[in-house]
């Protein structure tokens, strides 16, 4: 056999094998993600009376979704919501992760990680209601702030609004943003920061020109990791925004499950979708053009 014979062998083989190794990943990805998202699309197109679905392909419900106010309202709301929620969570998990990655002794880093992803070992939905009772009119935030004299009457500002959302979601997406930065920390070479200090720089001026542009992958996947999944979150704003908390998905949540109309609902999903891709795309060309400018 030649030589070139054998090459294609062996090419035919590590390509056999290499799909081999993808084909089950990617099945399990087209039927788990591919396959619902293109149903929802699918529906955006169609309409439904009742428990009929009309599968005639129409741009209605596009057009009542972009012109109804309480829809463009919800949306940018949520969009809102989600941008305050990414930068409280970004900007609180930033300084752990640091901490953790410059200060904490390596045999100890182990145990903080350990510590901060002791939230997932609850339900989500209890640290909701747990939350709630938390920022509660006669909960211990308020009767705290009463019983030291710090107000007159308890605030009601912190719970059912937006402003419950926030503190909420951040919270509970607090180790998602955590963990990748504090991956992006550890890959820094500690002799960048030596040398920048060698050379005359300042604390502040060697974070702001070395470690931050190093862990901007790191905060760019924490950014993404929790702005995306809030946008699609129903259950905190249920729970704890009242009506100035409502988001984008409680309306996509009634569309499907009350009013039976899931092509309305999905429609709204595709939009939200869209969005959020849009965003993201933004958000990952400027970083990438601020961190090649550094």
């Amino acid at each position: 056999m030649s030589q070139g014979a054998r090459l294609r062998k062996a090419l035919r083989t590590d390509a056999a094998r290499g799909l081999s190794l993808v084909s089950p990943p990617l099945i399990y990805a087209l039927l788990l993600l591919a396959a619902p998202l293109g149903t929802i699309f699918l529906f955006s197109f169609w309409t439904q009376d009742f428990l009929t679905i009309d599968r005639s392909f129409t741009l209605d419900n596009y057009r009542e979704a972009l012109t109804d106010p309480l829809y463009s309202e919800l949306l940018f709301r949520s969009l809102r919501i989600a941008g305050a929620v990414t930068i409280v969570t970004v900007l609180l998990a930033f300084p752990i992760a640091y901490f953790v990655s410059f200060y904490v002794r390596p045999d100890r880093k182990s145990l903080w990680l350990f510590l901060i992803t002791i939230p997932f070992w609850t339900s989500y939905l209890i640290r909701v209601f747990l939350w709630r009772v938390i920022l509660a009119f006669d909960g211990p935030v308020n009767g705290s702030l009463v019983g030291l004299g710090l107000i007159d009457e308890p605030l009601s500002w912190i719970l059912y609004n937006a402003n419950a959302v926030v503190i909420t979601l951040a919270h509970a997406f607090a180790p998602f943003a955590i963990l990748p930065i504090f991956v992006s920390l550890e890959k820094i070479d500690r002799s960048l920061l030596e040398a920048a200090r060698d050379l005359g720089e300042s604390r502040v001026m060697t974070f702001l020109r070395v470690t931050l542009p190093l862990a901007m992958p790191g905060v760019l996947a924490a950014i993404l990791i929790v702005f995306i999944p809030t946008i699609g979150d129903y259950v905190t704003p249920r729970l704890v925004g009242g009506s100035d908390g409502t988001m984008i998905a409680n309306m996509i949540q009634v569309q499907f499950m009350r009013l039976n109309n899931a092509p309305l609902g999905a429609t709204l999903a595709v939009i939200a979708m869209v969005s959020v891709t849009f965003i993201a795309l933004a958000l990952i060309f400027v970083t990438r053009r601020w961190t090649r400018s550094r």
